[in-house]
C-alpha cells in the first residue's frame, strides 16, 4: 500500500497522518529496537549473534526488546528441536517492509553526521 500525500494541498495535519506516525514511534520506542532491526536486515540471527553486533546492549535489555518486537509483529522467533535447542529471529513481512525507513535513516545519518563533523 503506497500513500500518496500531496502536503501542499493539505491545510493542517490530517489526524490520520499524526496517528500512523504515533504508532510507529510506539513499535519503535526505546535505545534498542532500531539497532536490532538494523541487524535483522542482514538476514535471521542468533540471539548471540545480536548481542554480538549491538554493542553495551545487555543481554537483559535484548531478550525483552525482541520479545516487544516479536509482539508486536515486526521479528519472528523460531525454536528448532535440536541439541542445543536453537533459537532464530527474523523480520515478518511487516518487518522487512520497514527496511525502506532504515535505509533512508542510515542515509540520511550518514549525511547529517558529515554535515554536523564538518561544521564543528
Amino acid at each position: 500500500m503506497e500513500i500518496n500525500l500531496d502536503l501542499e494541498a493539505i491545510k493542517g495535519c490530517p489526524q490520520s497522518f499524526v496517528r500512523a506516525v504515533n504508532d510507529t514511534m510506539n513499535v519503535l520506542t526505546g535505545k534498542w529496537k532500531l539497532p536490532i532491526m538494523a541487524s535483522l536486515i542482514f538476514g535471521k540471527k542468533r540471539f548471540k549473534d545480536l548481542e554480538r553486533e549491538i554493542p553495551k546492549i545487555t543481554p537483559r535489555m535484548l531478550s525483552k526488546e525482541l520479545r516487544d518486537l516479536e509482539m508486536n509483529g515486526i521479528v519472528k522467533r523460531t525454536v528448532y528441536d535440536t541439541i542445543p535447542v536453537v533459537i532464530e529471529y527474523e523480520f515478518t513481512e511487516s518487518g522487512r517492509k520497514f527496511k525502506n525507513v532504515l535505509d533512508a535513516m542510515v542515509e540520511w545519518g550518514l549525511e547529517h553526521r558529515e554535515v554536523v563533523l564538518h561544521e564543528n
